[in-house]
């Protein structure tokens, strides 16, 4: 991958849109899940189990689960196979991996880098196709033994019902609705800088990205000033322009909604700041939008945008933005900005979601153990947890040590 990564990075870009600047940082970002996994490996420990029985030798091995069928998105088409093909065939497992239907050539082009460097025919294969097709005899079939999908939560619980008669291991990061929690202690401009960070990385769609922007009173009017004039100066365009800061949307449904959402909040009272749309974007083109004085009953505010669509909303007392930041089923990741270790520590212990940043809008990586909380997923990627999806603990007792 990484002798190979520029080619990567542009045919990233090409089929899924985004910044060429961001799809070289996905190429490292996959091989470095290749590189924590493959020393993992080595890691997968058993135990001894101090005997309850007088003779007896207790212990616990970890041993692989069997194949593994991963089914991955469009937005980190390279990065997310790696982190699912990774633990798995660190864990000892083949692994079947169906992409996303808008991005087959990443895909693809990772079956080839792994028999160029060795992995045994048929221990890593690609199906590409129509995902239904392709899915359901995965489901079905009691010789894959686990699976893992990256998605949306609508499609996350159809494939937890598909699994139920193999009774499969399943592992599941779905949809995000992510709270950015600003409190007036914070200083201004490290909010701002967090909050496009946060908001507008793969051009907004990512599961992370800050989806309620929520502004204590107190700083609300200069907070909205000067993150207007941070998005003022993002550039859109093609992503393998080098200045290209958001590319287009990769699915036109995406665009769709991200409009219909800025429709809604103008039409219930928010205000859109936005730049005038050029006439030479195509229709998968979404310009950033600030949509400022956002109340709970818009739309924006009930669902996911997965766009670069930012709405910012007021408030006035920490126990009342912890109640609004956790009404929602997703619990995937959550931002506080506060300058107040106390209310760090105790916003971070409260907010029901499975990843928590505080003063930063930078915290995935290899080491971390990657999921959410209630309909965000069940289990973890990354980290020595990440494996463990891969492998089925066996308890052994011997009573009577043979000589």
């Amino acid at each position: 991958m990484r002798e190979h990564s520029e080619e990567l990075a542009i045919l990233v870009t090409s089929e899924q849109g985004k910044p060429l600047a961001e799809a070289r940082y996905e190429i490292a970002y996959g091989a470095a899940f290749l590189d924590w996994f493959a020393a993992e490996g080595e890691r997968t420990y058993g135990e001894t189990i101090p005997s309850h029985k007088p003779g007896s030798l207790l212990h616990v091995r970890m041993q692989p689960i069997g194949v593994a069928a991963a089914i991955t998105p469009w937005n980190f088409p390279v990065a997310m196979i790696a982190r699912k093909a990774g633990a798995a065939l660190a864990a000892g497992c083949p692994v079947i991996v169906k992409p996303a239907p808008e991005t087959p050539l990443s895909a693809l082009a990772l079956a080839r880098l792994a028999e160029q460097a060795g992995i045994p025919p048929g221990v890593f294969q690609v199906l590409v196709g129509d995902p239904i097709e392709l899915s359901a005899p995965l489901l079905r079939d009691t010789r894959v033994r686990a699976l893992s999908f990256t998605g949306s939560t609508q499609v996350g619980r159809l494939l937890l019902q598909g699994t139920a008669d193999t009774v499969k291991k399943v592992s599941l990061e779905l949809g995000g609705h992510a709270p950015f929690l600003v409190f007036d202690d914070v200083e201004l401009d490290k909010a701002v800088k967090g909050a496009v960070a946060a908001k507008f990385a793969t051009s907004g769609q990512d599961c992370l990205a800050a989806n309620r922007i929520y502004v204590q009173r107190g700083i609300y009017a200069a907070f909205v000033e000067a993150f207007a004039a941070a998005m003022g100066q993002l550039k859109v365009g093609h992503g393998l322009e080098p200045a290209t800061d958001i590319g287009p949307m990769t699915k036109l449904s995406v665009a769709n909604k991200c409009r219909a959402q800025i429709d809604d909040a103008a039409a219930k009272g928010g205000r859109v700041i936005s730049a005038k749309m050029e006439p030479s974007l195509g229709e998968n083109f979404v310009l950033p939008a600030l949509l400022s004085d956002v109340t709970e009953d818009m739309l924006i505010c009930r669902e996911e945008t997965f766009g670069p669509v930012a709405a910012v909303l007021p408030f006035d007392s920490e126990e009342e933005v912890l109640a609004r930041a956790n009404a929602s089923e997703m619990g995937l990741a959550a931002y506080v900005y506060t300058d107040s270790l106390r209310r760090a520590l105790r916003l971070s212990e409260q907010m029901e979601y499975g990843m928590v940043g505080v003063n930063t809008a930078s915290f995935t990586g290899p080491p971390i153990p990657f999921g959410g909380w209630k309909q965000s997923g069940l289990g973890r990627e990354g980290s020595r947890h990440g494996i463990h999806e891969y492998m089925e603990m066996k308890y052994v007792c011997f009573g009577d040590l043979p000589a």
